[in-house]
């Protein structure tokens, strides 16, 4: 099987991403409070061919990471979409991989329950769209555990690389940072903001180009 090579990967994510319209640039105001030069949305992956393609890029770096794992979490709500493409796209490779999701609300009807899909065991991936907080894997990690799962890593669309909040003040960690050494997980991610910075740099695009002077300076404000 042939292994991706990451950066190539991560040029080739981010070109679609901006073709897409799922990476915008002008000014967007973060859930931090700050001002971002860029904008990753991935609801915006909102096609049959927009989501395959995103499935194939997931599937591709995680196939290349050689991070073993049983089976793929996804948290509600856009880790269920993710998950679910994503073993279709894996099963397609010959990689088939049973996957779970979470119901935001328990339901007391019918097979109940929180949890849907296969039985949670083994080592359990969980993926999901970015790690904003940490807060979401958290509670991924303690809706698998409690199942009788091995959390045993993470995958993401988009590495930010800045610091997270911590209260009022900006810690000297990232999001995904907090996952990989306070939690313990390994994080697959298709690409980096440093990724998208070579990506402006590189365009061929004039409009494009403009706007790596305004991300750059956001990294070096908030970067990790």
């Amino acid at each position: 099987m042939k292994v991706d090579d990451d950066a190539a990967l991560a040029q080739e994510f981010v070109q679609f991403a901006v073709q897409a319209g799922v990476l915008r640039f002008g000014e967007f105001k973060t859930k931090a409070g700050r001002l971002s030069p860029y904008f990753f949305n991935a609801g915006g992956f909102d096609d049959g061919a927009k989501l395959g393609r995103l499935a194939e890029f997931y599937a591709r770096r995680l196939l290349a990471s050689g991070l073993p794992f049983d089976m793929i979490f996804g948290p509600a709500y856009k880790g269920i979409t993710l998950a679910a493409a994503v073993a279709v796209e894996l099963a397609r490779r010959g990689q088939n991989r049973p996957f779970a999701y979470n119901r935001k609300e328990a339901k007391d009807h019918g097979e109940g329950g929180q949890l849907v899909g296969a039985p949670v065991a083994g080592r359990v991936l969980i993926i999901d769209d970015v790690i904003s907080a940490g807060t979401s894997v958290r509670e991924s990690i303690a809706m698998i555990q409690a199942a009788g799962g091995q959390p045993c890593g993470v995958a993401i669309a988009l590495d930010r690389q800045e610091r997270a909040t911590d209260g009022a003040h900006d810690a000297p960690w990232s999001a995904v940072q907090y996952v990989t050494r306070q939690l313990q997980l390994n994080v697959a991610s298709i690409a980096t903001l440093a990724d998208l910075l070579q990506y402006l740099r590189a365009a061929s695009d004039p409009a494009l180009c403009t706007f790596a002077g305004p991300v750059q300076a956001y990294r070096e404000r908030y970067g990790v």
